[in-house]
């Protein structure tokens, strides 16, 4: 943590949260420890991040194959604080589309 002008910040690093709010694919098919996990990452995230605070995504953040099919999965991690930098993992389809 730092602290830059009395404001504290931290930066962290989260990759494969692999979001289907907005499609039919979800994923406690794989395991039941998917069970409920876009909830397990909002209370999380809301426990240590802070607004100030910079959250790197490097990739596989949505299931969804198209675009139009992930704009839940954003408004989701959107309404979350701090600042998001995202990059495409291997399995976000839908950033072909984007």
């Amino acid at each position: 943590m730092s602290v830059i002008k009395g404001i504290f910040m931290a930066l962290f690093t989260i990759s494969d949260l692999h979001l289907s709010l907005g499609t039919d694919k979800p994923m406690d098919i794989f395991s039941q420890h998917w069970e409920g996990h876009a909830e397990k990452i909002r209370r999380n995230w809301m426990e240590i991040v802070n607004i100030n605070d910079t959250i790197i995504i490097p990739g596989d953040i949505s299931w969804a194959t198209y675009l139009d099919h992930a704009i839940e999965d954003f408004k989701f991690l959107n309404a979350l604080p701090g600042r998001k930098i995202i990059s495409k993992g291997n399995h976000d389809y839908w950033w072909e589309t984007a």
